[in-house]
């Protein structure tokens, strides 16, 4: 990897960060937050309890956008970590097969 092209993809990576700040802000990301439903579990909770996940990372390539995000409680957004959707269906589906 050349310096070059790793100085982009942290430029890039702090881009993403910081339209996700400006997201947390909007009425559209607050009105997410008040239904109070983590998007994976689909448990209701306090608003306070969930958190802002990119269905697909950041780090894998995903975007801050409406459509890449969504409300996430702290134990799903835990153990996803850097998953793309397809491997955490597969992750849920190993829980589902003990």
């Amino acid at each position: 990897m050349t310096p070059d092209l790793f100085a982009w993809d942290n430029f890039d990576e702090k881009r993403e960060r910081s339209k996700a700040r400006e997201l947390r802000s909007s009425q559209w990301w607050k009105r997410r937050l008040a239904k109070g439903v983590c998007y994976y579990c689909r448990r209701r909770m306090h608003p306070r309890g969930l958190t802002m996940d990119h269905v697909v990372p950041i780090a894998r390539g995903g975007r801050t956008t409406k459509g890449n995000v969504v409300t996430c409680c702290k134990a799903c957004n835990s153990a996803k970590k850097n998953l793309l959707p397809m491997e955490w269906d597969q992750y849920l589906k190993g829980f589902k097969n003990l």
